[in-house]
């Protein structure tokens, strides 16, 4: 991490450092937040980092226990399926609700041509981020702050799990995202859901299915 220069807003740095490092994969499910080891990556104090912990526990972005401290939350198959569920509502609203334009459509192409780039150069964390400002354009077009903000929240919260299904579902975003893109273009919505519909679900399912895996695994390890 890179440290911080002295502000008199050190809590929203470190807030926006340590969640920066959540969203890219830096720090994976389960991995251990100490203040001490924080606050050194900083070169701030532990109350800030403190602070900023506190913000991403309200946010669900990670849990902190009395015995076990603060760590990057882990998601049961459950959780990832009733979370995608629940952003498959929002995308579809995003959808319904979004004022199609010349600017946004300007936008959503840009969107998948940098995908593509991105694709192709094997710069995962670039294209992660623009997998992110694609379905977030089309959240905000909305014009409800409130929505977007919602929407902030569960998005991120996928892409903490989805990192262990990158390998099987990322190289489908280009492919996706333009037949999202065409139907919005010829201004059929009901088509665009459709795209989005089986866009998130194609996500979902295989999530789901590695960490069932990863369980199986696990329990036949521990009757070894």
């Amino acid at each position: 991490m890179k440290k911080l220069t002295n502000t008199p807003n050190l809590t929203e740095l470190s807030y926006r450092s340590i969640k920066e490092q959540l969203l890219v994969g830096t720090l994976r499910e389960g991995a251990r937040l100490t203040e001490e080891q924080l606050s050194s990556q900083l070169g701030i104090s532990k109350s800030p980092v403190r602070e900023a912990l506190n913000r991403l526990e309200a946010e669900g972005l990670i849990c902190i226990e009395a015995r076990r401290g603060a760590y990057v939350r882990e998601f049961s198959p459950k959780e990832v399926k009733d979370l995608y569920d629940f952003r498959e509502v929002l995308e579809l609203h995003s959808i319904a609700s979004a004022e199609i334009t010349p600017a946004l459509l300007s936008k959503l192409a840009d969107s998948i041509d940098r995908t593509k780039m991105y694709l192709e150069s094997g710069d995962k964390a670039k294209h992660v981020e623009e997998d992110l400002y694609f379905h977030a354009t089309l959240a905000s077009a909305s014009g409800n702050d409130e929505f977007s903000r919602v929407f902030q929240n569960i998005q991120q919260k996928s892409l903490l799990c989805r990192y262990k299904t990158y390998h099987l579902s990322g190289g489908t975003a280009p492919a996706s995202h333009g037949k999202i893109y065409l139907a919005l273009c010829a201004n059929d919505r009901p088509a665009a859901m459709a795209a989005m519909s089986e866009h998130v679900r194609y996500v979902k399912d295989r999530l789901v299915e590695a960490l069932q895996i990863d369980e199986t695994s696990h329990r036949e390890f521990a009757a070894v």
